[in-house]
């Protein structure tokens, strides 16, 4: 399959389309001789001289009976024969053009038409899909379809055409979960994260039942989003095990995700779910359930560290909960008086805030650098500040509109603050 046979499509069926309105433009000349031959419509003129010979006999004979006189008689006749005259309609014939304006008409309108077409934007993208298609077209599509698991070397000479023809051939069949599925794996080995979520997305939605798909779903954002369990990642994974709830991969990642939501009961409960499932199967799973103890005893000191922090109450005034947006950001830090990096920082979703008030844990899980945590602040006797900020860009330093409240002292054994946000950054 050449180029020629996608673009030498598209120009035919352009020429024809543009023939077309030209015969339509010119139909008028055409019917030309044919008007000329009977250049005056006699049909609305039969039907006056029609009408004019039942008054006239209407007449006469109201003049045999009496009704009328002689004199009333002509005067109406006269009347008829003045309005029959001017019903009369005289139809000047077209005057028909010769075979050169013919002509002329029938090729301009093809040539301006494409020369629109050209003239109207830059159409090298869209030839450069028609070359992609035409080349790789089918091994596309048979990627995507499972037919072959790699593209042979000659296919993927050029990248973008590749991907291109992907893409194309997915939106041609976007009810297909399974296409959106392979693409999504092809984003993931170009590391184009977002868009392999996005594939996923929509093939989860076309097909919620698939486990496959579920999971590699929710695996995809747990990881994209560093390691947390969005509402739509759980979500996906509470439906997965709502239908299969020895699910291992499912479990797994629930307790993964609990563990670094700091629910720690809760991911220490799916851990031993895990257990029992694997337990449960026939053969030697001494690796496995070893690898689960690990985590266990992770989650464990994880829980411990936790438990050494300082819990943070934020409120926000009532005066500045206007200013307020959706999509705004919470920061909360613990940081020396003196400056530097904070010992303890945490960015959150403004949503985290209910009737403006956030209760929220920094412990030595939230260190910036291992090895400048609360606990080695604590050895120090370092003095503590405790700040929190709103932003509005979602930027780590602080901007011109952010909310903000004054730094409130800790002393090294203190383990809880209340911090207003009372001000706006000028």
């Amino acid at each position: 399959m050449t180029l020629f046979s996608t673009f030498g499509l598209f120009v035919a069926l352009s020429l024809l389309i543009a023939l077309i309105f030209a015969l339509i433009a010119i139909m008028p000349w055409l019917r030309a001789p044919r008007l000329q031959s009977k250049p005056i419509d006699n049909q609305l003129l039969d039907i006056n001289v029609a009408v004019f010979r039942e008054r006239l006999a209407e007449l006469q004979t109201d003049k045999d009976s009496g009704t009328i006189n002689n004199s009333h008689y002509q005067n109406q006749k006269l009347e008829l024969e003045r309005q029959l005259l001017d019903a009369q309609r005289e139809v000047t014939p077209m005057v028909t053009p010769g075979i050169k304006s013919r002509l002329i008409l029938m090729v301009w309108v093809p040539v301006l038409a494409a020369l629109a077409y050209l003239m109207v934007g830059d159409r090298t993208p869209v030839f450069d899909l028609w070359t992609a298609e035409d080349k790789v077209g089918q091994v596309a599509d048979d990627l995507l379809t499972g037919k072959i698991d790699q593209p042979p070397v000659w296919a993927i000479e050029n990248g973008q055409q590749l991907i291109s023809a992907m893409q194309t051939n997915v939106y041609r069949h976007a009810d297909d979960p399974d296409r959106w599925m392979r693409l999504s794996e092809l984003f993931s080995s170009l590391e184009a994260t977002d868009s392999a979520i996005e594939a996923l997305s929509r093939a989860y939605r076309l097909s919620p039942d698939n486990e496959e798909i579920a999971t590699t779903y929710a695996q995809i954002s747990f990881f994209a989003n560093k390691g947390q369990l969005d509402a739509s990642s759980r979500r996906v994974l509470q439906d997965v095990l709502a239908k299969n709830p020895q699910h291992e991969g499912a479990q797994m990642l629930m307790a993964m995700g609990e563990a670094r939501g700091s629910n720690f009961a809760e991911a220490q409960g799916w851990i031993k779910r895990l257990q029992g499932s694997i337990v449960a199967k026939p053969g030697d799973h001494t690796k496995a359930l070893a690898s689960l103890d690990e985590l266990s005893n992770y989650v464990s000191t994880q829980e411990k560290q936790a438990l050494e922090g300082i819990d943070v109450t934020v409120k926000i005034n009532a005066n500045l909960l206007p200013l307020v947006k959706a999509d705004d950001v919470l920061f909360v830090a613990i940081r020396d008086v003196k400056g530097g990096p904070p010992f303890a920082a945490k960015r959150l979703p403004i949503s985290i805030i209910k009737q403006g008030e956030a209760s929220i844990r920094l412990s030595n899980l939230d260190a910036m650098m291992p090895d400048r945590t609360l606990n080695s602040a604590r050895s120090d006797k370092t003095q503590l500040a405790v700040v929190a900020r709103i932003s509005h860009s979602g930027n780590a330093i602080a901007e011109s509109g952010d909310l903000s409240g004054n730094p409130i002292m800790i002393s090294v054994e203190q383990t809880q603050v209340n911090v207003e946000i009372n001000q706006q950054i000028p």
